[in-house]
């Protein structure tokens, strides 16, 4: 027997389904574990500083906003007062901007 036959089929996801999967709301992140110990102080301030990029970067995406030049500061620091982070600052902004564009 080839060994792909034994293989369990793996569940549909959202790209591989016939139909839409339905995603359970509200979304609860992960807990949040300690940092690795050790490393410099700007080491986690960038770490940091990408965390909190990549969660406007989604937030503006599941809100419509899809493109780079629609996500203004006004616009990310909206978004940010609205999940319950703290105001970026225009380094975050333009982090944020980066991520939308490299998701394509």
């Amino acid at each position: 027997m080839p060994a792909a036959a034994l293989k369990p089929k793996p569940l549909p996801t959202q790209s591989t389904a016939k139909r839409p999967v339905l995603l359970d709301l509200p979304y609860a992140p992960l807990e949040k574990r300690p940092l690795p110990p050790g490393r410099p102080r700007e080491w986690y301030v960038a770490h940091n500083r990408r965390l909190k990029a990549m969660r406007l970067a989604i937030a503006l995406l599941d809100s419509g906003v899809h493109m780079p030049n629609q996500a203004r500061n006004e616009t990310i620091r909206d978004t940010a007062e609205l999940i319950g982070v703290h105001p970026p600052s225009d380094t975050t902004c333009h982090m944020v901007r980066a991520f939308m564009r490299y998701s394509r």
